[in-house]
């Protein structure tokens, strides 16, 4: 059909595709650094188990085992996706120099350097995620546990990283994400859930008594229905994670859509956060029947949380991915998920939003199904292909083959 036609169906819509265009192009979506290696990161042993529930599965070959490796594999992602790439970082990928080695409550903002560098180079900002698992104080529990050494321990740990997200937002001059997420929980029936529920939020409330520009940082609260090993009782529960961040100026909520029961919805959630809350963070991934954290699809779920973004205010929520497949080419994983992201959230600015409302509001719910079903045939491949040629990336059926011939002789030759 071609872009122009396409143009003119979404105009007779009252649909502008060449601002949906414009505006997508400023939206920024964090891609985060994990894909690349499995979760490993650079500060333990990288042969190490993960824990905390967490899990990557399969082995296909070429996953990065160095920052240099995973630097050039981000590049490689950054030019096979459009949009306004940002950069998410986990605490463990800190890089040290000649023979240096902190431990996680010892981080400092100059083990992320080379990172900062890497994003200035480039033009994008870098969010952050402290690291609260695959490490041997986790006992299993971190920012819960009753031994209080340990628990100061990971407590020392949120506070750097506290500091190294405001190094990252002066650094960069972009706000940075900082989302605190553990994995605290038992594997069978507790005797006890509010001490470990209490000694959370004391340790949160330690965290965030860290000096920092809240118009630069923005720390979130990610919640989890369960994981590998703490399958009967997760401290940081969603009612948990709302609670306290609804109770602070300085913390906001992070939705996690493989991190609720399968029944429920993350697209279902978000406006009722926004009507209270002023901004909201999202990790978009696709859930298995668990936290299974597959590459994310232009799947309907996609679609509608996009969609929701949009309604609700898209300036008002913070976007990241968060899925690790070792299955297959990590570098198509991570385009795919972004590429698809990227498509919902077109998808999403392509509604005739103000004419869907109308009818919904006039209780004409027949034309309503109609014209929600019939926007999903409309040329909306076309406005894609024209957002890929203005951001200058590569068309669908265009890229994969440059991700083949980067396996090919890059990849393949790791050890």
């Amino acid at each position: 059909m071609g872009f122009d036609e396409a143009r003119r169906k979404y105009s007779a819509l009252g649909v502008d595709a060449d601002r949906a265009i414009e505006k997508l192009k400023t939206v920024p979506v964090s891609l985060h650094c994990w894909q690349g290696d499995d979760v490993r990161g650079f500060d333990t042993d990288p042969q190490k188990p993960l824990t905390g529930g967490i899990q990557t599965t399969g082995n296909y070959p070429g996953r990065a085992g160095n920052p240099q490796e995973l630097m050039a594999d981000i590049d490689k992602v950054i030019s096979l996706v459009p949009g306004q790439v940002k950069l998410n970082l986990h605490a463990s990928y800190a890089i040290f120099e000649d023979g240096e080695w902190a431990d996680r409550d010892k981080l400092e903002p100059r083990h992320f350097k080379k990172w900062v560098d890497f994003c200035r180079e480039r033009g994008i900002g870098c969010d952050f995620n402290p690291t609260f698992f695959s490490h041997p104080k986790c006992d299993p529990l971190t920012l819960s546990s009753p031994d209080e050494d340990t628990r100061r321990f990971w407590v020392d740990h949120g506070r750097a990283c506290i500091r190294i997200s405001q190094y990252l937002a002066e650094e960069l001059g972009k706000p940075c994400v900082m989302n605190i997420w553990a994995g605290d929980g038992y594997k069978d029936v507790p005797a006890d859930r509010i001490g470990p529920r209490l000694r959370y939020k004391k340790s949160f409330d330690e965290i965030l008594s860290e000096p920092f520009d809240k118009t630069k940082v923005y720390p979130c609260a990610e919640s989890k229905v369960f994981g590998i090993g703490v399958e009967s009782y997760t401290v940081g529960s969603a009612e948990w994670c709302l609670k306290y961040a609804s109770g602070r100026d300085d913390c906001i909520c992070l939705l996690d859509n493989g991190h609720y029961h399968p029944t429920e919805l993350v697209s279902d959630k978000i406006s009722s956060i926004l009507a209270y809350d002023e901004k909201l963070a999202l990790h978009v991934t696709r859930g298995v029947r668990w936290d299974s954290d597959h590459v994310v699809l232009f799947d309907d779920e996609t679609r509608e949380i996009a969609k929701e973004v949009v309604r609700c205010g898209i300036d008002r929520v913070f976007l990241a991915l968060d899925y690790f497949d070792a299955s297959i080419n990590r570098i198509s994983a991570w385009a795919t998920g972004f590429r698809n992201f990227q498509k919902a959230l077109l998808f999403g600015l392509l509604q005739p939003v103000e004419e869907l409302k109308r009818l919904q509001d006039q209780g004409n719910f027949s034309k309503l199904m109609v014209m929600q079903e019939e926007l999903k045939t409309m040329p909306f491949g076309d406005i894609w292909d024209e957002y890929c040629r203005a951001c200058g990336k590569s068309l669908d059926g265009e890229w994969y083959p440059l991700c083949e011939a980067y396996e090919r002789d890059v990849l393949s030759k790791r050890g």
